[in-house]
């Protein structure tokens, strides 16, 4: 049997440069996958420090510059999240890949959109100075690596779930795609995996790589599935096990939307 191919990959958050990114299991994920388009959902860097990255942190944007070669005919797509905010020129010169502030396309008959979310987000959108100094004072906090104790990993998740707000961000999605005539929006951002229906919008949260349990997105003939990637090396989810297979799809096609 033929491995699994599906349309569209979609990972966000996996916050290159911080001591807490699982960038080396986003990298499997991304070999051990067959996809004709990945999008990059927002927030693949921490900051614009690039010193940060370390060695596994580099190899994931080596493979995607892999990826972007003309010859393996996958379409690459980075949505700009607000920790990317600065580097547009930059990713496109260094990894090879267009840079959107939101991306839309046609498959199985429905319209999708992918935006980074945080345009829903009150407390990022109103106070960017307050939202920077964080982010300063969480990587900071990383520099100290408490073994056995992760403050930066559980700042994080507070910052997650008190500040970023999952549940205003999926309804400013649902109200953007609504406006705009789309079936589905995926978003990222909040780091928390979610999926519901409203007002006939579907809504998707991609996750993040930052937790101890990092989740994507694909989308393909069965529909929608959020993956959760396992400690063991082994990538699960609800209903359909990640093909081993690492061969890439040759031939891609898609209909974007205009």
């Amino acid at each position: 049997m033929d491995p699994l191919v599906y349309d569209t990959l979609i990972l966000s958050d996996v916050h290159l440069g911080s001591e807490c990114s699982r960038a080396r299991e986003a990298t499997r994920v991304l070999k051990e996958t067959r996809f004709r388009r990945l999008i990059l959902l927002g927030d693949i860097f921490a900051n614009l420090n690039f010193g940060r990255l370390t060695k596994e942190h580099w190899k994931f944007l080596g493979y995607i510059r892999k990826l972007s070669n003309p010859k393996r005919n996958i379409e690459i797509v980075w949505v700009e999240g607000n920790h990317d905010q600065g580097l547009t020129d930059i990713m496109s010169h260094l990894v090879g890949v267009r840079v959107y502030q939101e991306y839309a396309w046609k498959y199985a008959g429905l319209r999708h959109l992918a935006i980074h979310g945080h345009q829903f987000d009150g407390f990022v959108v109103n106070s960017m100075r307050l939202n920077y100094f964080g982010t300063l004072l969480f990587l900071q906090l990383q520099r100290l690596d408490f073994k056995g104790n992760p403050i930066a990993r559980y700042l994080d998740r507070l910052n997650t779930r008190w500040l970023r707000m999952s549940e205003k961000v999926a309804s400013g999605a649902v109200v953007h795609a609504r406006q705009k005539g789309f079936d589905r929006i995926f978003c990222g951002h909040t780091h928390a995996a979610m999926q519901r229906v409203q007002d006939g919008v579907q809504y998707y949260n991609s996750g993040g790589w930052v937790d101890s349990v990092p989740t994507y997105i694909t989308v393909g003939d069965d529909g929608v599935q959020i993956h959760e990637y396992k400690d063991d090396g082994v990538a699960n989810d609800l209903d359909v096990e990640l093909s081993e297979d690492s061969v890439l799809i040759e031939d891609a096609e898609y209909e974007k939307i205009s």
